[in-house]
């Protein structure tokens, strides 16, 4: 894979880890690094070793505590839409990766943080991350579709409250909102994210990749979930991996999946 400025990746056993590393801005997305995150997806997609992909921030301070300032307080009318539709494509190229992706947020999950965050598959926070949308305090609003997701996660009112105030919340409770799926302690955050990814992809890959687009589906004013769920069932049934499980269960033995 390609070598990148800001982040930092490693692969291990099918699971390349993705690290946000911008210390002396709290690992803060600049447009270099948007762009960075989309090319390392694009090519994680296209890599036959990486099986599940997680992302997270160096330190113990901050996943990713925004976006860059600087580069925000230069915008305007015309430039503004082409910043928020870049970050949008981005953000949808990760919320609709055909592998699984955990975000284990290790600190401050703040503007476009809290939006990364939430174009992942899963949520995994530290017991001391802190979520947020502090937009409104600048005068804007979240671009990369955070007034979409955040909605979603969360429900219209709570995220109407914590969009018009900017304020923070811990993880404990973005975990009561259903932002967060589980809080643990920094000190084992990666492994228990790596111990879950190894969960999902002990099951088969194409079934794993039918689920997000299914769930994604639901969302959609596009497409008819329903529809989409029947003709996902429906090539489920034609592989091998089905073969197989449906096997495993019979013989009272554990499958072995080889997506195909």
């Amino acid at each position: 894979m390609s070598d990148f400025k800001n982040l930092i990746l490693s692969l291990e056993e099918g699971i390349l880890t993705i690290t946000i590393s911008r210390p002396e801005s709290l690992n803060a997305l600049n447009t270099e690094t948007i762009n960075e995150i989309h090319l390392a997806f694009q090519e994680a997609l296209d890599e036959e070793a990486v099986k599940g992909i997680i992302v997270t921030g160096a330190g113990d301070k901050a996943f990713v505590a925004g976006a860059d300032i600087n580069e925000i307080a230069e915008l305007n009318e015309l430039n503004g839409r082409k910043f928020s539709e870049n970050g949008q494509e981005v953000f949808n190229t990760i919320e609709n990766c055909e592998k699984p992706v955990i975000a284990a947020v290790n600190g401050f999950a703040l503007g476009g943080g809290c939006e990364l965050a939430m174009a992942c598959h899963i949520r995994i926070a530290s017991e001391n991350a802190q979520f947020g949308q502090p937009e409104v305090n600048l005068g804007i609003i979240p671009g990369y579709g955070g007034t979409q997701r955040l909605t979603r996660l969360a429900g219209k009112g709570k995220a109407l409250e914590l969009m018009m105030t900017g304020k923070m919340i811990s993880a404990e409770d973005a975990r009561e909102l259903g932002l967060v799926n589980q809080v643990v302690s920094q000190e084992i955050l990666i492994e228990f994210s790596r111990n879950l990814m190894k969960k999902i992809l002990e099951q088969s890959p194409i079934a794993v990749a039918q689920i997000i687009a299914c769930v994604n589906a639901a969302f959609s004013s596009e497409e008819n979930g329903y529809q989409t769920e029947a003709n996902s069932f429906s090539n489920c049934c034609r592989t091998d991996d089905f073969k197989e499980g449906t096997a495993a269960f019979i013989e009272k033995r554990k499958p072995e999946f080889k997506g195909s």
